[in-house]
């Protein structure tokens, strides 16, 4: 079959998600004639993607996260603003998308959730099915439950999440864990979809690669660099605690070596992934794909979210573990949330709903205990990391056979007869 992959160029996790997907299909038989990707003036198409994938890439203009003064966080009234002054900007676009689909005429578009691509399909007429592909699909999921405070911003997320899966013949929802499917809503809840890089270093049989290890030092990656003065503050007072962060500073070099045991890099997925193998512990702001890799390398994470979606994914991470196992927690069509906006887990407040754990095999769970990932605070706290990994971490051990699953299942639902 013939396939164009339509990929927000948002941060990190779509683009490893097209690269993946883009292999899986090519080693199958399968032709991707095209991946459009949408950029922005804010971010870099990064290197490894164009170097990585085997399909033709090309890109149109699409909507962008403004962040705040402090370049920390998105700010929701400057994203707001910035992309309705730029709408008409985006009527290229979205003609770019539909002539493309109506030269190239392909079996099946695959979105990589861009409300752009929604719109250019539409516009195409193409009677290909087009297939929907994100963790957000999975804040539709009945079944998927929201805290009672701090997260009003997941109504407008919904939103817009529906209009990205207007007119979609399957929508796949990417979950940390199994879920049943929604019927009504049309969503398929599937694994993540790792690279063949990092499933190869937990492999189903045989030991560990000997990369995965633990290297004393705390790995983190930063969407926006204004976090970056967290990481120099907390170093200031812990300078014997070795730190290599990953950032968007294209204009930084490839390797800032602040001193000899804080180092900031400029994304590189291949050293990025050698460095997440040997730390000792992760801090992400909460993108779905790092977080999946770091789950199925069994380290210990902070969550960082500078956005309403990763807020949703680091309260899914951390609370998730509780939901699974049947605790307290409200329905996504429940009461309207409001109150503050502190992330799940922050300060200090042990993450999972259990008693805080001490000894024991953290790695790889202990009997009986549900799996606690993860911690999330809305700055980056390397002491709540620290404390976390040493002491509350318990592993998810179901998790690396979860994402293992992901080729055959992708296979099943991506082709049409």
């Amino acid at each position: 079959m013939r396939y164009v992959f339509i990929v927000q160029g948002e941060g990190r996790g779509h683009l490893t998600q097209a690269i993946s997907m883009e292999r899986l299909l090519r080693e199958s038989g399968h032709e991707v004639a095209a991946v459009l990707v949408g950029k922005s003036p804010a971010r870099k198409l990064p290197a490894f993607f164009a170097g990585t994938i085997k399909a033709p890439v090309e890109m149109f203009e699409s909507f962008n996260f403004v962040p705040s003064a402090s370049n920390r966080k998105a700010s929701s009234l400057k994203t707001g603003l910035y992309n309705i002054l730029h709408m008409a900007g985006f009527i290229p676009s979205i003609r770019f998308i539909s002539r493309r689909l109506k030269e190239i005429r392909p079996d099946v578009v695959v979105n990589f959730y861009d409300i752009l691509g929604t719109m250019g399909y539409r516009l195409s007429g193409l009677k290909a099915p087009m297939v929907c592909l994100g963790h957000q699909f999975l804040f539709l999921h009945k079944d998927f439950r929201f805290p009672r405070t701090g997260y009003s911003g997941h109504y407008a997320l919904n939103m817009f999440t529906r209009m990205v899966a207007w007119g979609s013949a399957k929508i796949l929802a990417l979950s940390f864990r199994p879920m049943p499917d929604d019927q009504k809503r049309r969503i398929k809840v599937v694994p993540p979809l790792l690279r063949p890089a990092v499933l190869d270093l937990r492999p189903a049989s045989g030991a560990d690669d000997p990369a995965v290890r633990d290297g004393g030092y705390i790995h983190g990656y930063m969407l926006n660099a204004g976090f970056s003065q967290d990481v120099l503050e907390w170093h200031a007072a812990h300078p014997e605690v070795p730190l290599r962060f990953f950032w968007d500073r294209a204009d930084e070099a490839p390797v800032k070596v602040v001193d000899e045991t804080l180092s900031f890099y400029y994304l590189n997925d291949e050293e990025f992934l050698r460095q997440m193998a040997g730390c000792h512990a992760y801090a992400s702001t909460a993108g779905f794909e790092s977080v999946c890799e770091a789950m199925y390398l069994g380290k210990p994470l902070l969550m960082v979210p500078s956005h309403i979606e990763q807020k949703c994914n680091a309260y899914d991470a951390t609370e998730g573990c509780r939901m699974a196992s049947g605790g307290d927690s409200v329905p996504s069509g429940g009461s309207e949330a409001s109150g503050g906006d502190k992330a799940p887990g922050g300060g200090g407040e042990a993450p999972c709903g259990g008693d805080e754990a001490s000894g024991g095999d953290k790695a790889s769970g202990r009997e009986g205990e549900a799996p606690c990932p993860a911690v999330a605070s809305d700055r980056f706290d390397l002491d709540l990391l620290l404390h976390f990994a040493d002491n509350e971490f318990v592993a998810d051990k179901s998790f690396p056979d979860w994402a293992r699953s992901a080729d055959s299942v992708f296979l099943k639902e991506l082709t049409f007869s």
